[in-house]
């Protein structure tokens, strides 16, 4: 008996770990395909729409015809340095057609528990950051903003956020791309190369 528990607890922490490691799937992979849900679900992330900042609303279609990289972001979390990265790669691709989107968020440790204000500050001061940002928003759960669902019904439970500074990458139509965990650094290459993958297809309508 205790060695089949101990069999189990294995695997549990393998699988767990699994979503943590860094990763880039995306929507043709035969390891995602498993786990993408059925349904009528949108095929372009154009269809949603995030609460500004400054409590205005900010749609995912004014960004047609671009590469969009959505983060969800929290500025007491000990990954907040990837924010220096974030906007290295706004400044570097910006006029090549990259979007970063960064999402705050206090779902994963309470790591995200101040005001818009707080929020902005933090981040235009100690990272210079002037990409767009949204309001707090939740990322997991029942109560999850609808792209974070969408997304997951796109790439598959795997590619459901587990922490702060899960990335995914939009192509200029829409489509879901790619996703990649906490552990990818921003200014990875394989962040990088898909990032320029994409700015080389050609700009055209929405999905």
């Amino acid at each position: 008996m205790r060695t089949l528990l101990a069999t189990l607890v294995v695997i549990v922490m393998f699988l767990y770990s699994i979503g943590l490691a860094s990763a880039d799937f995306n929507h043709t992979s035969g390891a995602n395909q498993l786990f993408v849900a059925s349904g009528t679900a949108p095929a372009s992330a154009h269809r949603f729409s995030f609460k500004t900042l400054d409590g205005g609303i900010l749609s995912l279609n004014n960004f047609s015809g671009n590469v969009v990289l959505i983060v969800n972001t929290a500025s007491q979390c000990g990954f907040s340095s990837q924010f220096e990265g974030l906007q290295s790669l706004w400044e570097r691709y910006r006029k090549h057609g990259l979007v970063v989107l960064g999402i705050p968020s206090n779902d994963f440790g309470s790591q995200e528990p101040g005001s818009a204000s707080e929020i902005y500050t933090y981040c235009r001061d100690n990272y210079g950051v002037d990409f767009p940002l949204t309001a707090k928003t939740p990322v997991k759960g029942p109560d999850a903003h609808p792209f974070f669902l969408w997304a997951q019904s796109q790439l598959g439970f795997l590619a459901k956020p587990r922490w702060n500074f899960h990335k995914y990458l939009l192509a200029r139509d829409g489509r879901m791309d790619s996703w990649y965990s906490t552990m990818t650094k921003p200014t990875s290459d394989k962040i990088i190369r898909a990032i320029e993958r994409l700015l080389r297809e050609p700009i055209g309508g929405d999905v």
